[in-house]
């Protein structure tokens, strides 16, 4: 079980020494992420595909052919803590990010008809005049920009660079990393592994107001092949 170091105290159960357990009791998704029956209501937008192998998720553009988002079917509240485990597949070229707090401008669900279909392509989702996101790259190493490694937290619509963080995955790593997600309202950490590579907290003033509840997806650039397992989404607040 992974130990966080936070100033949360309700729905997390505090030890003497003020480390923070995850609390099973406020889960709210629980995913494995192993098997086609794992993903009913994934929506995938772009060029992507998902198999499963060896209790995997494994999520890649046939031919590198598109960018890609697969989006998690259901809305998260304001406050969370999400966590799962991934591994890069193929160390030549690659982007993840992670979208959370996506939702309509007016509160809408992104998937709401009104709404123009997306194809993965990255200014529908950082400057879409329908909908907000925040999002943070955690492991960066594309075909333009190699081994840049440092995190980057950003407040959409704007493409607004909020934070540059300390360095996500290691281009060069082959080895399996569990990233933890933070919401609770405006507070927003990253931590891969036990390290906090993203530390910020939106005042809801200079780039409007602080995001609130809202949709999580995954999007890889086409030259990415990573494997996803494990996906765990937890309340802060009882």
């Amino acid at each position: 079980m992974i130990l966080l170091v936070f100033s949360f105290t309700v729905g997390w159960r505090a030890t003497s020494a003020q480390v923070y357990i995850p609390d099973d009791d406020l889960m709210l998704h629980e995913n494995k992420l192993s098997a086609p029956s794992d993903v009913y209501g994934w929506v995938m937008e772009g060029k992507g595909v998902v198999e499963f192998e060896d209790e995997w998720m494994v999520m890649y553009s046939p031919g590198e052919s598109g960018h890609h988002v697969y989006w998690a079917p259901y809305n998260l509240p304001s406050s969370f803590v999400a966590s799962w485990e991934v591994q890069c597949l193929e160390k030549d070229a690659g982007l993840c990010i992670v979208f959370f707090a996506a939702s309509g401008v007016n509160g809408e669900d992104i998937f709401d008809d009104a709404f123009p279909e997306r194809d993965g392509k990255f200014k529908q989702y950082t400057n879409s005049k329908y909908f907000n996101n925040y999002h943070i790259s955690y492991y960066a190493n594309t075909k333009d920009f190699r081994s840049k490694e440092v995190t980057h937290l950003r407040k959409n619509a704007g493409f607004h660079k909020v934070q540059v963080g300390k360095s996500g995955i290691p281009t060069s790593s082959n080895e399996i990393h569990t990233v933890t997600l933070v919401k609770d309202h405006g507070i927003i950490r990253l931590l891969i592994d036990e390290r906090t590579v993203i530390d910020w907290e939106d005042n809801g003033k200079k780039y409007g107001n602080v995001l609130g509840p809202g949709r999580l997806g995954f999007r890889q650039m086409k030259w990415t092949k990573f494997r996803y397992r494990n996906l765990k989404i937890r309340k802060i607040h009882s």
